[in-house]
């Protein structure tokens, strides 16, 4: 039998228990200790003692509390250092079966587990007991026994971890299968099965009950895929294990690709085709949903050729494909008819180019090589470039290698080669690499400028490639992308009241139009008034050989760097900076691991009123209304969200970024518009108009996700004939229609004039392409019905036509352009019309019509 704590010994137990708890009030920790130790002293049996004393007091249920932990500690070097002490047999037994009636968890656990050697107990009994608690709905005790006393082997990993990740405890699960791979696996396994249907899971919680009901955003596909990726990187096993997640993350490659060529037309044919064959592989399944999303985007033709590629057979394409493979030749004119919109050209008169010969280009492999790359750059007062790239991993696993480092010095550019060749390799056992002690040499070096953009990222590859790239020492390092920060937030180069703002319009290029510049490609546009052209950046950079386009444009990626640093040391006034805008600090730390930080408390009345009730005062709207009857004022901090609004035919005007936010409700009340605002503003704008005009906005959200809600607030319904059926630039919804034969004619009106004497007392000058004769007067009437006059391209509004945008070589690719009536911009169908379809999908309403039809004709 158990001993029972009763009479003497029972007064016993009540006078220690009154001794400690005295002591532990007074917060005299050294006194408790020296109370328990004389206790154990004077008792026979110890184990038993310590295990009435707990039961008797109740001070260690659940995890335990301060007190019991320091009662359980005592007692376990009070017993180490009375080895003699033992406990076997019969009596071990019983007291083992005790101790899980006290604690299941926490550190008092693990001590009891040792002074009771429960690791040594039964393994059928610990079993038994780790099941009961399974069956009683206590999962987590369960697992945390379970994982203690080794016992994973001899249980059922999928009923063990099942309710831990309905119950989001996944920091259990990965420490019940920690250091066995074969448990590891089986997790991975059974997180795959899962991601197939969302509806899994919640089937699965209905198995276990006491479960709280099962988040959506905690267990559906994508959560699923995203943990158990996770698990498969930090476990480093085989990822087929994962077959179905990896397929359906290659399939989100195949969509992106898919996005960038023909949609955003923003990868080359060559480096679009390296992508889909490497995402795809032999992999029958990805193969069959490459073609089906071909299909979408591609002619038959080029759907056959992949077909033919990917050796299908014909049972397993669409119809229509498959209908013209037997007439279909391999080699034919797939790559033609893909390159035939590249105009060279044309990409050169647009893009930065590469100032110095291809000659003067390096590409390096070998150590020999490097010999002389390392004396040129490491010369005292030397200016470098330098860049990296590396194979874009589209969302995939593990960190990617650096696969080149571009070096670029006045007049020539050295392509260093990291995968291939012996730049890596180790000329003996232990020794470092020439390369890494080149690099590193090269940025601890104080006599040599280091110029680069955005330059964390680079040294986060660097440490993945080699450790011995890690801790590099940097002296003398200017990260131009802080320096471009200093140019975006300088005053003297704001928009001037009234003026232009950025738009989401593109940039004419060999696909028709680009998206907006960013990063180094601006900062190269705004200093030496050109952008890069970024169609390369995405390319396979592991692939060998490299192609001649890929080279260019690596080393014009590090030489830029140069010439944009030469021109802002020449004119830093012109850019807003300060003469000495390179001394200053360069380089951010790196970032440090993410903490959560306690909620700020809330001290201003107007954000507690803000936080409990956003647009308590603005209603949504009942009634379903027209961009076109929709007008808004966007204050200064939300131009992005005006932006998405006018591509969306909405009236937009947008603050200025000099201009109070009160200038809204102004503005609100004399045209009779719907203030969109966020924070503080809110409040004092929201007093000064009427009920129900002024909506606040979420400040958290992506400028996307801001228009989708204004727009389902207040009924907005948007067709495809209202996108861009206001000018990007000015908000006038009026276009001139021109056909590419009268922008031909109109483009020759910016040639000089051999003879300006004509254009005097009235009389219509001579312009170039037309004659004094009244038939070619004639061909030009639709000027006149345009509202122009003839050889000028003064608009009524006074603005000139702005034809500077538009390359010879589009002429031939479009089939209708549209002039802004009011500004005089010009505008052209193009794949942004598909991206801004493709963002808003979700809220358009389809009507089978288009922005490109159905604007009206004329003023």
């Amino acid at each position: 039998m158990d001993q029972e704590v009763g009479g003497e010994e029972g007064k016993g137990y009540s006078q220690i228990i009154s001794t400690l708890n005295a002591a532990w009030i007074l917060k005299d920790i050294e006194q408790v200790r020296q109370n328990m130790r004389a206790f154990l002293a004077t008792v026979d049996d110890p184990h038993t003692a310590l295990l009435d004393l707990l039961e008797s007091c109740r001070i260690s249920r659940g995890k335990g509390s301060s007190l019991a932990s320091i009662l359980v500690n005592e007692t376990y070097k009070w017993l180490q250092e009375h080895p003699d002490i033992e406990l076997s047999g019969l009596r071990l037994r019983k007291l083992q079966a005790r101790v899980f009636g006290l604690v299941t968890e926490g550190q008092l656990l693990d001590y009891l587990l040792a002074i009771y050697q429960l690791h040594r107990a039964d393994r059928s009994f610990l079993l038994g007991y780790v099941t009961h608690l399974h069956d009683s709905g206590k999962y987590r005790e369960a697992a945390i026994l379970a994982t203690k006393l080794k016992l994973q082997q001899d249980l059922d990993l999928e009923k063990m971890c099942t309710p831990l990740f309905l119950m989001e405890r996944t920091n259990l699960m990965e420490a019940y299968v920690a250091g066995d791979p074969e448990l590891q696996a089986k997790l991975l396994q059974m997180l795959d099965r899962w991601s197939e249907s969302e509806s899994n899971t919640r089937k699965l919680s209905r198995e276990y009950k006491g479960l709280p009901p099962v988040k959506p955003h905690k267990a559906n596909p994508k959560a699923i895929s995203k943990l158990a990726l996770r698990l498969l990187d930090l476990y480093q096993l085989d990822p087929s294990l994962c077959s179905n997640i990896i397929n359906q993350r290659h399939l989100g490659t195949l969509k992106y690709l898919m996005y960038k060529r023909f949609v955003e037309r923003s990868m080359t044919q060559e480096t679009w085709s390296d992508h889909v064959q490497a995402t795809v592989g032999e992999n029958r399944w990805l193969q069959e949903q490459c073609i089906g999303l071909l299909s979408r985007h591609c002619d038959r033709q080029t759907v056959g050729h992949w077909a033919l590629k990917f050796r299908l057979p014909k049972e397993n394409l669409p119809q229509d494909v498959a209908d013209i493979l037997q007439y279909l030749c391999i080699q034919d004119n797939l790559s033609e008819s893909e390159r035939s919109a590249d105009d060279v050209q044309a990409r050169k008169a647009l893009f930065y180019q590469l100032p110095i010969p291809r000659s003067r280009v390096h590409f390096l492999q070998s150590r020999t090589e490097l010999s002389h790359c390392r004396d040129f750059v490491l010369e005292d007062g030397q200016v470098v470039g330098l860049d990296m790239e590396w194979k874009p991993t589209f969302g995939g696993l593990g960190k990617p290698n650096v696969s080149l480092i571009q070096i670029a010095v006045k007049e020539e550019v050295f392509i260093l080669d990291l995968l291939h060749g012996d730049l890596l390799q180790n000329c003996e056992q232990d020794h470092i690499p020439e390369i890494v002690q080149f690099i590193k040499d090269l940025f601890s070096c104080p006599k040599v400028t280091k110029l680069g953009y955005g330059m964390r990222g680079d040294f986060q590859g660097l440490d993945a490639t080699h450790c011995a790239f890690q801790g590099l020492e940097l002296c003398n390092v200017i990260d131009l992308s802080e320096v471009h920060k200093q140019i975006q937030r300088c005053s003297s180069r704001h928009r001037i009241p009234g003026g232009p703002v950025e738009v989401l319009e593109g940039r004419p290029g060999e696909e028709g139009v680009r998206q907006t510049e960013k990063g180094l490609s601006l900062l190269v546009k705004e200093v030496l008034g050109k952008p890069l052209d970024k169609t390369e950046q995405l390319s396979n950079w592991d692939k060998r050989p490299l192609r001649e386009d890929q080279v260019v444009y690596a080393a014009a990626d590090a030489y830029c760097l140069l010439e944009v640093f030469e021109a802002l040391l020449a004119s830093p006034e012109k850019f807003g900076l300060k003469p000495n805008f390179h001394t200053r600090p360069k380089i951010k730390p790196p970032p440090q691991p993410k903490t959560k930080s306690p909620p700020k408390k809330e001290t201003s009345l107007s954000v507690q009123k803000l936080k409990i009730s956003p647009n308590a005062a603005c209603p949504p709207n009942d009634t379903p209304v027209s961009p076109r009857e929709f007008s808004v004022i966007c204050d200064n901090m939300l131009q992005g969200l005006g932006r998405y609004l006018r591509c969306l035919g909405v009236d937009v005007l947008m603050l200025d970024n000099e201009e109070d936010h009160r200038k809204a409700a102004e503005i609100a009340r004399r045209d009779g518009r719907v203030i969109l605002t966020c924070g503080l503003p809110y409040q004092t704008l929201r007093s000064q108009i009427r009920e129900g005009r002024c909506f606040h906005v979420n400040s958290t959200e992506k400028a996307r996700e801001q228009a989708v809600q204004v727009l389902k607030h207040f009924n907005v319904r948007v067709t495809l004939a209202d996108v861009f059926s206001r000018c990007q630039v000015c908000n006038c919804p009026k276009y001139l229609h021109i056909s590419p034969q009268q922008m031909r004619q109109l483009m020759k009106l910016r040639e000089p004039q051999e003879d300006s004497s004509e254009a005097q007392n009235g009389l219509e000058p001579r312009t170039a392409g037309m004659s004094e004769s009244s038939d070619d007067k004639q061909d030009f009437l639709w000027m006149m019905d345009l509202g122009l006059a003839p050889g000028s391209l003064a608009l009524p509004s006074g603005a000139q036509m702005q034809l500077d945008s538009v390359p010879e070589g589009l002429l031939e690719k479009v089939s209708l352009f549209y002039c802004c009536s009011q500004c005089g911009k010009v505008f052209w169908e193009g794949s942004h019309f598909g991206r801004v379809v493709a963002q808003f999908k979700d809220v358009l309403q389809d009507h089978g019509e288009n922005f490109y039809q159905s604007v009206p004709q004329g003023l």
